[in-house]
């Protein structure tokens, strides 16, 4: 796959149009501010930005919210365990999304019924790290699409072509200045 084919999401933790805007239309935004005081207009108001300006908009550890407010979709972590959202009735094109560290965790995401896992950390040297063999090693052990998710830069952005996965998360790569090719 092209890089620039790559599925891409942007976590943010508030709303701050000048980072929302720099992205490129194929960037799935995922709202994730666990203390926010207003959090309930904050999405309201998020989603609607989003939906005007072309973005898909999904929600952090709130299946049940992301599907009342009639979301894209929802992420799960992967401290999140939970399959009460099973019960919920989903709209076809709802998307959730998991994320794993390990083989359990990546068991756990499909029983959740997770359309995509994020599987991390790829690239970034912290206690989750996989580095590019172990993450192909690991990305074998489901059906479901991958997505790299861990200290994603430019400098090795060409090397996930070597790991087949569908695309990448993050947050600090998508801060970057970036020119405001909005293109798919």
């Amino acid at each position: 796959m092209h890089i620039n084919n790559f599925r891409k999401y942007y976590f943010i933790n508030k709303f701050d149009t000048k980072n929302i805007d720099k992205q490129t239309l194929n960037t799935s935004i995922i709202y994730r501010n666990y203390d926010s005081e207003d959090g309930l207009k904050t999405i309201i108001k998020l989603k609607n930005y989003c939906k005007k300006k072309g973005y898909k908009f999904l929600l952090s550890n709130n299946v049940k919210l992301a599907i009342n407010l009639n979301l894209d979709g929802a992420y799960i972590p992967s401290f999140n365990k939970s399959i009460n959202h099973l019960s919920f009735s989903k709209r076809k094109n709802f998307v959730l999304i998991g994320s794993a560290h390990n083989n359990k965790e990546i068991k756990i995401k499909e029983k959740q019924g997770a359309n995509y896992i994020f599987l991390s950390s790829i690239f970034k040297k912290n206690k989750n790290y996989l580095g590019l063999n172990k993450f192909k090693l690991l990305a074998n052990f489901t059906n479901k699409k991958i997505i790299a998710l861990g200290g994603i830069s430019n400098e090795n952005l060409k090397k996930l072509k070597l790991v087949n996965c569908e695309g990448f998360a993050g947050i600090s790569f998508f801060q970057k200045k970036r020119p405001l090719n909005r293109g798919r």
